[in-house]
């Protein structure tokens, strides 16, 4: 691979060189420059595996400290947080002090796609093995808690004989691929990138030359017209888009992310065909892999690279050094005005319908499952899809089977009915559980919900699907795993003086982002300084800002038009 700078075009180096190392393999800086980087190089996360038997007879005190925080997330296992930690203490406590003897443990499910069988699988693993815990995340998977290391060859095992796996859940590699959930039956579909999603699960999941990436490689494919995958927050994200000439096919976008340094993805303004996707996808994480800098953990995700390179010289590496080809040009997808999510009751393109459900921000169990199971067997169904937005939705449903099924979800609490605000909320693990957070989520967010219903019930049209949405996402931390900075009203978990005891310990409280989005109103929301709120006053605040939208919106105003308008007094 040759890596001199040359002139592009448009007078830019090809590819640009960094001032400094940043330890990237493709200019041959290969010396581990920090210790994740030296313990990837030396084993990686694919052969802790083998030693999971050992731990499981040894216990948990038997596993050294490279595989207990690194090479065990290959395998979709983090340490859980201890409990009884103050939020306060999150950052100056070290990784063993936070540790509890217990694992957090994702399964990977691309598309969100399970049958049946793999639900009352998962049902069962919860109720058996982690405490009744499940949660929907919106990376379209199952998170349990809980986990003890004696039990995981049991549960891998009873995994895979139902067709599941963890391999690649977490860690430095290319995560569960977030898909339509409603793939390949949407009436208004562009295109159904199945096909092309589980090509690449077959190909490269578990692929060992892609197994010590320099961080994390998010994945999005979806020919849905109403974008609903988030591709404007992923390292690769494939776009359903009309091409005039070519017809359906794909939109190819690169470099976006969020956590404490949000970047949208950039178009590299080609036109993809469903048979080529699995071939860019791997030209593109083979970029990151190569090009990737190592150097500092914070700057190590795809988008840094991207904001350096910009994406001209981003699509001319890729097509001269990995694809060998040029890329067909192509037109940008059109923007959706309409909800990004799946909630309700809708009409498939083959006359059944598929039933969209909202657990209150991701939070079901093990009973909830197993019931859920029992009703979409009920209806006839055999097909379940997890959601970007920790919902979860029922295909292939007859049309005289929706009442019953509607009423059976009901009484499980998987609303089909659902308020703006089940329906718009989501949460991260948060303190509860993580060691990176500051505050409780799950429970805030959840009371939250129930205040907000309770307070605005005089509002008829927020209780209706067809009703003015409102999305909330509320973070433990700025590591922003439910996508604070991209919500109506985001929320980030800060430590606040306690008003009662502003001497003593701090209390809940969240820094307040308005106005942020995708789609049509794509971009990170508005701050106003100093806006923050205890978890205690955030119904009221939330309150608030609702009334106030709704008593000077214009016509159908969206809750992110009216606050970049909107006084700032207004927004407090």
């Amino acid at each position: 691979m040759s890596t001199d700078t040359e002139p592009s075009g448009a007078g830019i180096a090809f590819p640009p060189r960094p001032k400094r190392s940043e330890g990237q393999w493709a200019l041959g800086e290969t010396t581990p420059l920090t210790p994740n980087e030296a313990w990837k190089a030396k084993e990686g996360g694919l052969a802790v595996r083998e030693r999971v038997e050992a731990y499981a007879k040894g216990g948990f005190d038997s596993i050294p400290g490279d595989d207990l925080r690194g090479r065990m997330r290959w395998w979709g296992l983090y340490t859980q947080r201890r409990p009884g930690i103050h939020g306060g203490r999150t950052a100056s406590l070290e990784p063993h002090e936070l540790d509890d003897e217990y694992f957090m443990l994702r399964v990977r499910t691309d598309g969100g796609a399970v049958d049946l069988h793999q639900l009352r699988t998962l049902a069962g693993i919860s109720t058996e093995f982690a405490r009744d815990t499940a949660d929907v995340t919106d990376r379209q998977n199952i998170q349990f808690h809980w986990i003890r290391i004696e039990d995981m060859p049991r549960i891998w095992a009873t995994l895979e004989d139902a067709g599941l796996i963890t391999i690649d859940a977490c860690g430095d590699t290319p995560r569960v691929i977030l898909g339509s959930p409603v793939a390949g039956v949407a009436a208004d579909e562009i295109i159904d990138g199945t096909p092309a999603m589980l090509k690449i699960r077959e190909m490269y999941v578990g692929n060992e030359d892609l197994q010590n990436l320099p961080r994390k490689f998010k994945t999005a494919i979806s020919g849905n017209p109403n974008q609903d995958v988030a591709h404007e927050i992923h390292d690769i994200a494939f776009v359903g888009v009309n091409h005039p000439e070519h017809g359906p096919g794909f939109d190819l976008w690169v470099g976006g992310g969020l956590s404490t340094n949000p970047m949208l993805a950039k178009r590299l303004g080609a036109w993809i065909p469903l048979d080529e996707v699995p071939d860019v996808w791997h030209g593109v994480i083979k970029i990151f892999r190569d090009y990737g800098y190592r150097r500092l953990r914070n700057r190590a995700r795809l988008k840094f690279l991207m904001a350096d390179w910009g994406p001209e010289v981003f699509r001319r590496v890729l097509e001269d050094e990995y694809l060998h080809r040029k890329l067909i040009d192509g037109p940008a997808p059109e923007l959706p005005e309409g909800r990004h999510d799946h909630v309700g009751v809708h009409r498939q393109k083959n006359g059944k319908f598929y039933v969209g459900v909202a657990p209150i921000v991701g939070r079901v169990s093990g009973d909830v499952l197993a019931k859920l199971a029992d009703a979409v067997e009920a209806a006839g169904s055999d097909r379940v899809r997890f959601t970007p937005q920790q919902k979860i939705v029922i295909l292939d449903v007859v049309a005289s089977k929706v009442p019953d099924l509607l009423d059976a979800l009901d009484q499980i609490g998987l609303t089909a009915r659902a308020s703006a605000f089940r329906r718009g909320t989501m949460a991260c693990t948060g303190i509860e559980f993580c060691k990176l957070a500051i505050t409780a989520t799950k429970s805030t967010a959840t009371t939250l919900v129930a205040e907000l219903e309770n307070r605005l019930a005089d509002v008829p049209e927020l209780f209706t699907l067809d009703g003015p949405s409102l999305s909330i996402n509320m973070n433990g931390c700025p590591n922003s795993c439910a996508r604070a900075q991209i919500a109506d009203i985001g929320l980030k978990g800060v430590q606040l003086p306690n008003p009662q005891d502003p001497q003593g310990e701090t209390v809940d409280g969240f820094q307040i982002h308005l106005g942020g989005g995708l789609g049509v109103h794509a971009g990170f929301g508005r701050k106003v300084r100093g806006l923050k709120s205890t978890a205690t006053d955030l119904p009221d605040y939330v309150e608030r800002m609702v009334r106030r939208w709704l008593a000077q919106r214009k016509d159908d105003e969206t809750f992110a038009s009216w606050v970049v308008r909107a006084e700032e007094a207004d927004l407090s």
